[in-house]
């Protein structure tokens, strides 16, 4: 039986529509292996996070599953929607502290994850450096997740009375949508691994 503490819920959408904004971001490197290089940088991390229990990685793309299977995650299939499927992943774990976070935060310290979940006595998110997304949303024990990820999800969970945290945290806060945010997390210390 796991320690009690965070079930860290991360949705992977299927290789060959995700992060299509990076299409030739990186001159020689296959759009696919830099979007797995942004998921393993961001699970390791998560992995690592004081307070963090399980990673679950919730996608139905079978290479995601094959490359991340080396690192110990559990798996929670795809639901058929970003949203229900994460609300299915935490029914799963019902009575348990889950949180879901975005999948491409490769430049993450572990200590920022684990500053903003020590943070969420309620239900509460973190919203990425712009400030209309949203990285992180977190649901204690006894509190219902409900995720409403999308456009403009960090209003959208505002509005739910999701309590928002603004921490001093820029490695947590700069998820990758846009060659400019590569740029970033390269400048916040992300060595990418395109092995």
């Amino acid at each position: 039986m796991l320690p009690v503490g965070w079930s860290l819920l991360v949705p992977l959408k299927a290789l060959p529509g995700a992060k299509t904004r990076l299409r030739g971001a990186l001159a020689g490197v296959g759009h696919e292996r830099l979007v797995v290089a942004l998921a393993l940088s961001t699970v390791r991390a998560a992995q690592r996070a004081e307070g963090v229990a399980e990673v679950v990685v919730v996608t139905g793309d079978e290479r995601l599953r094959r490359e991340l299977t080396p690192l110990g995650v559990r798996f929670a299939d795809d639901a058929g929607s970003l949203n229900g499927s994460l609300v299915a992943a935490a029914e799963a774990r019902a009575g348990r502290p889950v949180a879901a976070l975005t999948g491409d935060v490769p430049a993450l310290r572990p200590v920022e994850l684990a500053e903003a979940l020590a943070l969420a006595e309620v239900r509460s998110f973190v919203p990425d450096l712009p400030g209309d997304g949203t990285v992180l949303l977190a649901a204690p024990a006894g509190a219902t997740l409900r995720p409403l990820f999308g456009p403009d999800s960090a209003a959208a969970h505002a509005r739910s009375g999701a309590n928002r945290l603004d921490g001093l945290w820029p490695t947590l806060r700069r998820d990758v949508d846009t060659p400019a945010d590569l740029a970033d997390a390269v400048d916040l210390g992300w060595i990418p691994d395109l092995s």
